[in-house]
């Protein structure tokens, strides 16, 4: 890796924090007594999924058009590419400040920040699956028609615009320990990192990305980055960076004291436990740093004072439902299984008092005749089951087993 000076200083973060004040929110950073006893530390929440456009990124596209806007050679318009939050928030900056702003996002962008982007005045191209077919797009279009390129992250404007969460943070809890902040691209731990680290060296950082594409895994280690399968996919879309830029991968490198990771099963349970606690929504990239201190990725003590960053909240509605009862089911609180029974009056009635007398609340039920799998004289009873646990469903296993009935627990593909 080839050195190169970081340029922000710690006036820089605060001029640029006063640069967009008025134009961002100051998010609250609220704690939790409830996720606090669950991670045994004393947590709080930096809510940037109540911010302008939905997520963080109005921080340093804010910062980054003010400054454009301002110098002698303001740009025709601009252009930026993104799987959405980046994407809106240059769209919102861009109108409030005059400028065209073109957005370039992939064709399996949620819908929701499609028409987000397309309302606030943006002209809309969709090219290819990925954040890096797009990015090659929004640089043709940026030289054939003399746009300014919007990075999001890889760029010292945005970084810095980026850290004015940090110093919020530090403003509202300045007995923190330890923050934790979800990584894509890397702009927003590496302004979070500067405001943090500039002002206090011994706050522990970490970085989370989704276990799917996380380039970054070792980079701690050796400086280098994990090659991703141009087919990975992960429900934390808004994190999905294959390519890290190279100027935050130095401040990561020096202000960064881990990278963690964490699994889908883990994002989606985040998400439900944000929701029942919070009442709040995150969407999959803004809910991994929570995930991992939920999962025990972090080791944390009931001396320290953790923040943690909550990145988004631009879900698609489309799949809220699916990913609540993917949550549910990843913190086995919701159960799916197939009993195989003799046809015969009475044999449901049963099956249902004995889920019944285990507390459980029955949401489905289907029976299956007729398929290759089921005996002649037998039917299969598929449920679904709201559970309170692990544990619990335990308990219906071993009640069942204990009376001679199989139970086949479903996937999403049964």
């Amino acid at each position: 890796m080839t050195a190169m000076a970081i340029e922000l200083a710690l006036s820089d973060l605060q001029v640029a924090s006063e640069r967009i004040r008025g134009q961002v929110v100051r998010t609250p950073l609220t704690g939790s007594e409830r996720l606090s006893e669950r991670i045994g530390a004393p947590l709080s929440l930096k809510h940037e999924n109540l911010q302008l456009t939905g997520s963080f990124k109005i921080r340093g596209a804010s910062n980054k058009l003010a400054r454009l806007n301002d110098g002698a050679d303001r740009p025709a318009g601009v252009v930026a590419a993104s799987a959405g939050n980046h994407a809106q928030a240059v769209a919102h900056a861009a109108r409030r400040f005059g400028l065209p702003a073109t957005v370039v996002m992939p064709e399996t962008a949620p819908m929701t920040k499609v028409d987000a982007c397309r309302a606030l005045g943006a002209r809309i191209e969709q090219v290819g699956t990925s954040l890096e077919e797009a990015t090659g797009r929004a640089h043709e279009l940026s030289e054939r028609e003399g746009l300014a390129f919007i990075s999001p992250y890889d760029d010292w404007d945005i970084i810095a615009g980026q850290a004015s969460c940090g110093l919020e943070m530090l403003e509202d809890l300045p007995g923190m320990t330890a923050c934790v902040v979800p990584l894509g691209g890397g702009g927003l731990l590496s302004g979070i990192a500067l405001a943090l680290k500039l002002q206090r060296p011994d706050i522990r950082l970490i970085g989370v990305q989704a276990d799917a594409v996380a380039p970054w895994r070792h980079f701690l280690a050796d400086g280098g980055f994990e090659a991703i399968d141009p087919r990975a996919r992960t429900i934390a879309d808004g994190i999905s960076v294959k390519a890290p830029g190279k100027l935050t991968r130095q401040v990561i490198a020096e202000h960064v004291d881990e990278i963690v990771t964490v699994d889908d099963n883990a994002i989606a349970s985040a998400i439900v436990t944000l929701l029942e606690s919070t009442r709040t929504i995150a969407e999959g990239g803004g809910a991994v740093a929570l995930a991992a201190l939920l999962e025990d990725r972090i080791a944390v003590s009931g001396d320290d004072r953790v923040a943690c960053v909550i990145s988004g909240g631009n879900i698609d509605m489309a799949l809220v439902g699916r990913s609540i009862d993917y949550g549910l089911n990843a913190s086995g609180r919701l159960l799916s299984v197939a009993v195989t029974l003799p046809d015969r009056p009475g044999s449901l009635a049963g099956l249902i008092d004995e889920v019944a007398s285990l507390g459980m609340n029955v949401r489905e039920v289907r029976h299956r005749r007729g398929e290759v799998h089921v005996p002649v004289g037998f039917t299969e009873i598929t449920l679904e089951l709201e559970t309170r646990d692990a544990g619990h469903q335990a308990e219906l296993f071993e009640r069942l087993a204990g009376k001679g009935i199989g139970v086949r627990v479903l996937g999403a593909s049964d």
